[in-house]
């Protein structure tokens, strides 16, 4: 079961009150053999809002990947700045490439 849940690009997380919301994947990074990820709201009302949330990826003690928040504010910038930095380099405008590999 936790193979169909990283196969996807569509999350649903539950809050600390248990609500579920579904993110999308946006990207993935490993650093230190810990895998992070970038995910987005898939509500309608945040389609124009360019903010990710980081979570970490985890084992829960029955040994199923889980994702959880990051606590240490040093951690979550060092990954916060690798995946700016990573979103800083796509190049969104597809066209562009296309026609300059011509």
């Amino acid at each position: 079961m936790a193979d169909e849940l990283f196969e996807s690009d569509v999350f649903t997380l539950t809050d600390e009150e248990g609500n579920e919301d579904d993110y999308e994947l946006i990207g993935t990074v490993e650093v230190d053999d810990v895998t992070y990820y970038a995910l987005i709201p898939c509500t309608d009302d945040d389609k124009e809002a360019e903010e990710y949330i980081v979570l970490r990826g985890e084992k829960d003690e029955d040994g199923e990947d889980v994702l959880v928040s990051i606590e240490d504010d040093e951690e979550f910038d060092r990954i916060a700045d690798i995946f700016d930095d990573e979103f800083a380099d796509i190049d969104y405008d597809e066209g562009a490439d296309e026609d300059d590999a011509e």
